[in-house]
This record gives structure tokens, C-alpha cells and sequence, in this order.
């Protein structure tokens, strides 16, 4: 993750301006003195850096909740602080250099809000879960131009190497997102997704809940997808590959194919390893059979003004607040110039959102975007409106 280790943080005044990076508050963690967070936008993208004394040293980096889909703007902020603040940097691995000439080109590199907003549907659509190193994603891209293929992943320098791909080959059928595919998948409007592909999922034996395979990622996953539709999972792992087949097969009525060791046209940098290595491979793909019904959500993310006072906020620090189906946990609290900030997880159990709210006299809000318009967060926010009104 980008980085600049310094002498001593120096706090400029807020609002600013440096370089084209705008620096519009600051927030200073309400409970522990060695944190702040500073809100910052490049490019019409609005994330926060964080700031974390260390001894004898300060961490200057971005914060992971917000973080924006270019690493570039990312450098742009931290060498923007460092300037307008002149900061004395001991050590660092932010480039001073400028974009690649391949990522200026990008289109397709989308946010969350941009699926909300308006789902793509012109062509049928095919979904790759944790794409990697991006091999099987643009095989098919290419293979398939009638396809409109979305790839999701969180690991910063596969996303930029699928965006040069896609720019290098002229793959205009591509769009790419940084997100928790979980909550993406709530989302998708049903019966349009001709096929799912979760190749070499992380199996997180000691974590199952942060597994991308869950009961209720394939209701997700049935629902959306077309009649004859295909969710297909491929694991080197033994203990995902069991777990996977007892998770399908609980369900009432479901298709299953089980290949093991199949060859596919196309295989990535570590299947390759593990077959030298002689590791089996398993497959397990769903067909599904059934016609869903029509995806509708109603609510919005709006707040009446709370009411308890300040004080009484900040002593939600740690708490946690259950409701049937999910839960509101306030991680931490933050004083700004003319409110306070609060850090949430909330929603469902098995795939909670974290995200910021803002809280002044003039109300609450959202910041520096609104949740996912899933089932699971619009019924947290009515429990989140709840407990500020005490």
C-alpha cells in the first residue's frame, strides 16, 4: 500500500488546495490521540488519508474503507500533503513519476454507484469473482464480444494490470470494480447473468465467514442468473471443495456437475504451479433451473435529524446494536471542525458494510458516499435512525 513515513505530521489548514488535490477537513479520532483522518479528492474521486503516530515517526497512507479506484491518485494525495504541509519524509514508496499512458485510456474502471444507479443491460452479462491475475477474465473477454464480462477484485495491482490489458487489446466488453462481491451480488437484477466464475477463491479456513461460497451468495447467485445459467466455482483446496458441495447440496433442489482435474482453455500462473506440483483441482458448477422473481427494493438512505446531542454519541464508541437478520457496531468516533464522524459496520452478519457518517447541527449524512442499496443496509439505516433518536 502506497506510503510515506515522516519526521512529524503538521496539519494545514483546512480547506486547501495543492497540486489539483483538494484537502477539505480533518478528523481526529475521539478515543485514541495517535489517529486522524484527512478528507481529500482528486479527479471527482473523495476518500480519506489516514494519519498514525508511531514512535519517534508518523504513517502517512490511505485509508482502506475509502480508498479510491486509482493507486495514481492515491500518490497524487500523498505527495500533495507532503507539500502543502513540508513534510520532512524519511522514507517512502510513492512513484514521483507520472500516470501510465495505458490507465489514462481507461473506461473501464466503474464505481459501485455506477451498477446502482443504472444496471448495465444491453448484453447478456458473466461475472468473474477475485480475477487475480486476470488471465481466464480476458480470454473470455476476448473470446466472447458479445458478452459484457464485469471483473471484481480488491487486490490494487491485478486491477491495474487487467485495466492495460483491456486498453492494449482494445477490449471495450469490460468493466471492472473494486468491491466486496457479496454486497455487489445484491444488486444485479435477476435472471441476466449467464455465468459466474469463482476460480481459486481465498479458502479462509480459519475465517469460513469471509468465504465468497456462503448459503446466501448462491441464493444471489440463483436468483440472478438466467434460466440454464452457471455459477462455477474451482478450488485446489480439498476443505473449500468440501465445504462448497455440502453448501450447494443443502439446498432443497439443485443441479451440481463435480469435475475433478478438468483442463479449461485457459488456466492461471498458480494452477499451472500446482499442477507441476501434482495438486488435484476441483469443480463444482450449479446450473440453475429456475426463473426469479423481479429484484425491488425500497427505502432511501435519508436521516431525520438525531436527536441525541454529541456527547451522547460519542459513548456509541464500541457499541454494538442487534437487530433480526443483521447489526450496527460503532467501530469508532471522530471530532471535526463543526461535528462529529462515526466508523460503522453494519448490515448483514455475513457481509456487513463499513463506511462513514458525518453528524452536525444541520443533520446526518453518509460521507463521502451512501451504502450499497441492498435489502440488508437499507433495514441497518432504519435501525442506524433509531438509535440516534435514542
Amino acid at each position: 500500500m502506497p506510503h510515506l513515513h515522516i519526521e512529524e505530521f503538521k496539519q494545514i489548514d483546512f480547506p486547501q488546495v495543492c497540486d489539483d488535490v483538494s484537502f477539505n477537513f480533518i478528523a481526529s479520532n475521539a478515543n485514541h490521540n495517535d489517529e486522524k483522518l484527512i478528507s481529500t479528492t482528486v479527479d471527482n474521486e473523495d476518500f480519506f488519508l489516514l494519519i498514525r503516530e508511531e514512535e519517534n515517526r508518523s504513517l502517512l497512507k490511505t485509508d482502506k474503507l475509502t480508498r479510491p479506484a486509482s493507486i495514481y491518485n492515491v500518490h497524487r494525495a500523498l505527495l500533495a500533503y507532503a507539500k502543502a504541509a513540508d513534510l520532512h519524509v524519511i522514507n517512502s514508496n510513492v512513484p514521483e513519476t507520472q500516470k501510465n499512458i495505458h490507465l489514462q485510456e481507461v473506461r473501464a474502471l466503474k464505481k459501485i454507484e455506477y451498477f446502482a444507479n443504472e444496471f448495465p443491460l444491453a448484453k447478456e452479462v458473466r461475472i468473474e469473482v477475485g480475477f487475480g491475475s486476470g488471465r481466464h477474465l480476458l480470454h473470455q473477454v476476448a473470446k466472447n464480444p458479445d458478452v459484457l464480462f464485469i471483473g471484481i477484485e480488491i487486490h490494487r495491482p491485478s486491477i491495474e494490470q487487467v485495466l492495460k490489458q483491456s486498453v492494449i487489446q482494445k477490449l471495450d466488453n469490460l468493466l471492472v470494480l473494486d468491491y466486496d462481491a457479496r454486497l455487489f451480488m445484491e444488486l444485479v437484477p435477476s435472471n441476466i447473468v449467464g455465468a459466474i466464475y469463482v476460480h481459486f477463491p481465498v479458502p479462509w479456513d480459519k475465517k469460513p465467514h469471509r468465504r465468497v461460497i456462503s448459503t446466501s451468495f448462491i441464493q444471489e447467485a440463483r436468483r440472478v442468473l438466467k434460466v440454464g445459467g452457471t455459477l462455477e466455482l474451482r478450488t485446489d483446496s480439498e476443505k473449500y471443495y468440501a465445504y462448497s458441495y455440502e453448501t450447494f447440496i443443502a439446498f432443497n433442489r439443485t443441479t451440481l456437475q463435480i469435475n475433478k482435474n478438468k483442463d479449461i482453455a485457459i488456466s492461471s500462473k498458480y494452477e499451472d504451479r500446482w499442477k507441476k506440483m501434482e495438486k488435484n483441482i476441483y469443480d463444482v458448477t450449479m446450473i440453475n433451473d429456475e426463473f426469479s422473481d423481479t429484484l425491488t427494493m425500497e427505502g432511501d438512505f435519508i436521516f431525520s435529524k438525531p436527536k441525541l446531542n454529541f456527547e451522547k454519541i460519542l459513548r456509541l464508541h464500541n457499541k454494538t446494536f442487534r437487530f433480526e437478520g443483521g447489526f450496527i457496531h460503532f467501530e469508532r468516533t471522530y471530532k471535526i471542525q463543526d461535528g462529529i464522524m462515526l466508523r460503522l459496520s453494519m448490515g448483514s452478519f455475513d457481509r456487513p458494510e463499513h463506511l462513514y457518517m458525518i453528524i452536525n447541527e444541520e443533520g446526518a449524512i453518509y460521507y463521502p458516499e451512501l451504502p450499497l442499496k441492498s435489502r440488508s443496509n437499507l433495514k441497518a439505516h432504519k435501525e442506524l435512525n433509531k438509535v440516534l433518536h435514542g
